[in-house]
This record gives structure tokens, C-alpha cells and sequence, in this order.
């Protein structure tokens, strides 16, 4: 499998945050972000991004697709709630972008935490 491909890890991500999500709160996109970004994300930029867009789009996706079903009825009410205007597509984003952040910074955790235990090599003397 190549692990350079750009698109592997935010897929990674949605599908497994999505899976997961099914049976388990809200806040486990993080654990999945976190876990891929320790296993596998090359760097923290990298892994920031993935982490944002396949936590992003494990809420928007069927966010937009739940207020499509039942014609936003549901989601123009919570809108109304939030200082939104009861405007659905702004409900949709703030879902989407919340999922992203909170996936962002937990796979950036992850990348981090394992730059942390690689080991630095060792100074070179040279004379």
C-alpha cells in the first residue's frame, strides 16, 4: 500500500470515524484521529489536515444528508438556537467544522506524540 497517497488518511479517518460513531459518542473522531495520526501520519501538517477533513466529513456528510431527508425541519429549529439565523447550510458547516477541529488537533496530538518518543540521534564530534 502506498502511504504517501494524500488522499489515504483523511479516507482513513472518515471511515473509521464514521464506523465508530455509529455506537460511540461524539467525541470518539478524536480517538480515531489520534490513533491514525500516531500510527501512520508522516508529519504534524499532514496529519492536522487529514484529521480535519475526515473528522469534518464524518459530521457533514450525514448532517447534510439527514437535513436533506426530512427537508431541515429538525436542523432549522436547532439554527434557530444558535446565533445562525435558522440558516441549515451554516448549521451544516459549524457541525463539519467543530468534527474538523477536534479531529485536527487530535491527530496532530498523535503526530506529535510520536515525534516525541523517536529517539534523536546522537551529537557527531568531530575534530
Amino acid at each position: 500500500m502506498n502511504w504517501r497517497n494524500p488522499w489515504l488518511l483523511p479516507i482513513l479517518i472518515l471511515v473509521l470515524a464514521s464506523a465508530v460513531q455509529l455506537d460511540l459518542p461524539w467525541w470518539s473522531v478524536a480517538v480515531v484521529a489520534f490513533v491514525v495520526g500516531l500510527a501512520i501520519a508522516p508529519s504534524g501538517r499532514v496529519a492536522f489536515w487529514a484529521g480535519f477533513s475526515g473528522g469534518g466529513l464524518s459530521w457533514v456528510l450525514p448532517a447534510a444528508w439527514l437535513a436533506h431527508q426530512n427537508e431541515g425541519l429538525l436542523a432549522h429549529r436547532v439554527a434557530q438556537l444558535l446565533p445562525l439565523g435558522g440558516s441549515v447550510p451554516a448549521l451544516v458547516l459549524v457541525a463539519g467544522v467543530v468534527a474538523g477541529l477536534a479531529g485536527g488537533l487530535a491527530a496532530l496530538a498523535g503526530a506529535w506524540l510520536r515525534a516525541a518518543w523517536q529517539p534523536t540521534p546522537a551529537p557527531s564530534r568531530r575534530q
